[in-house]
């Protein structure tokens, strides 16, 4: 997924009542709005490197987006509403080796009254649902972890991932790790013991965990190769 115009490089200051990050650029403190629910655990040290967008929107209050902070480890896409996107691109380029068989993508498609799936994916034979989940906590080397805090709502799509089997759809949960140095992912059941239940659960019931990493730059997020899931 091309970025554009290109990221401009700040150094990252804190974050704070959760969708609000202060930044540096050119030795001038903004507020940047930060669009990641998450905890961002592992991330937020001050004087990370990090990179924002500028909207030329003039409506909005907040002018800078923060999109990616290194961690010294890595570059990390922190920007959730862009996983969606990198993965849409990534199954119109046949780059998800598990998916490649579907010749129809549609995004944000109805399951229930309660509940739309990220896609929704068709060939002549087969119909199926996906949900992406954005990662981008690393605790270890070379291992991503999610969630990085408890998810509720992460866990109710694990269910109804379930219940789609039982209605006779595929059911597909990737994790999208917007790093660069993951070689495997596992669930960090200490941060929500529930969520790793359920994902039990899911597996053993036909829901298929894929997880693929990206290369996260200033100009473009693109996946690169299939990551080993660990449950």
């Amino acid at each position: 997924m091309k970025i554009e115009p290109k990221l401009i490089h700040v150094k990252f200051l804190k974050r704070y009542k959760r969708f609000f990050a202060d930044v540096v650029l050119n030795k001038k403190k903004i507020t940047s709005h930060c669009p990641n629910s998450g905890s961002m655990l592992g991330l937020l040290d001050e004087n990370n490197d990090a990179w924002i967008s500028k909207s030329d929107n003039p409506n909005r209050k907040l002018k800078y987006t923060l999109e990616i902070i290194n961690d010294k480890k890595s570059n990390v896409g922190v920007n959730t509403h862009r996983a969606n996107r990198i993965v849409e691109e990534a199954l119109e380029n046949k780059k998800i080796k598990e998916l490649k068989k579907f010749t129809s993508i549609k995004r944000e498609a109805k399951f229930s009254k309660e509940t739309r799936f990220d896609f929704f994916l068709e060939n002549k034979n087969q119909k199926a649902f996906l949900e992406v989940k954005n990662v981008t906590l690393c605790r270890q080397k070379n291992i991503s972890e999610f969630p990085d805090a408890v998810t509720t709502r992460g866990k109710k799509h694990l269910a109804h991932l379930q219940d789609a089997i039982k209605q006779g759809y595929e059911s597909y949960l990737l994790f999208l790790i917007q790093r660069e140095d993951s070689k495997s992912i596992r669930i960090a059941s200490d941060i929500d013991p529930n969520y790793f239940d359920e994902i039990k659960k899911a597996k053993e019931k036909g829901v298929k965990i894929i997880a693929y990493s990206c290369k996260v730059k200033d100009n473009e997020i693109t996946i690169i190769k299939s990551i080993k899931v660990i449950i």
